[in-house]
């Protein structure tokens, strides 16, 4: 009686070594598309469809789609009071998000989140922490502190590390808002070079030793919207998606 048992035994080793070759396939097959499906397009590189002016309406001129991405050319003269912001139509509320930017030389530009759009404040900065994007080796905003870098929170953490492209040159970034575990953080170029609390005391703290102190809609609203910001500077940005969390 004990062969039989030892061939079957054998035979469902076998059998088991030789399924989860497949098996492993498809749970491949199956990631790939689960991580694939968490992940939302704000922009494709041929419309601006999801997007919007600030406090506006469809996007058109001076913002174009050359070469799959978006491109600010901002115009020498403008009427008073006017911008060119854009936002994106959804509200998000905790997430990743990565894009590319590309900024001209002598360029200043940024990325927004919890923009809320009202007229009562006209800009997105108004209430909308900003991740910088600057030539840092040209403009002069660089010079007025660290918190003014390419990748930091503006005027709130600097990078903790000087990972930037220069001018002209592709920057990757990735942003993490995460209300539920109070954790945000900026990856530039493959490196983590801001972290930060997003809400209680820690936030607090960063606005009050901040140039936003006073402003009393700051980083007020959990739930906003992404923003790109004209600074008057030619900029472009592509590869922009999202995952919520």
């Amino acid at each position: 009686m004990k062969k039989p048992i030892v061939l079957v035994a054998l035979a469902l080793t076998f059998a088991c070594k030789e399924k989860p070759k497949e098996e492993t396939a498809v749970t491949e097959e199956i990631i790939e598309v689960v991580e694939e499906t968490e992940w939302t397009t704000l922009f494709d590189g041929t419309s601006f469809e999801g997007w919007h002016f600030y406090n506006g309406g469809e996007v058109g001129a001076p913002w174009k789609i050359e070469d799959g991405s978006m491109v600010l050319y901002p115009p020498e003269t403008r009427p008073e009071g006017s911008n060119y912001n854009l936002v994106t139509d959804k509200e998000f509320t905790d997430f990743v998000l990565t894009l590319e930017w590309n900024i001209a030389e002598g360029g200043n530009s940024g990325i927004f989140w919890g923009v809320n759009e009202s007229e009562e404040y006209g800009q997105p900065y108004v209430t909308g922490p900003e991740i910088q994007v600057l030539d840092d080796e040209r403009h002069p905003d660089a010079k007025n502190g660290t918190d003014r870098l390419a990748g930091a929170l503006y005027d709130m953490v600097s990078p903790s590390a000087n990972v930037v492209k220069p001018a002209g040159e592709w920057n990757a970034v990735e942003v993490m808002i995460n209300h539920k575990t109070n954790e945000g953080y900026i990856m530039l170029n493959g490196t983590k070079v801001v972290e930060f609390p997003v809400e209680g005391e820690g936030w607090d703290a960063l606005v009050a030793d901040s140039k936003f102190a006073d402003w009393e809609a700051f980083g007020a609203f959990k739930t906003g919207k992404i923003g790109l910001q004209d600074h008057g500077n030619v900029v472009s940005f592509r590869n922009i998606k999202i995952k919520e969390l």
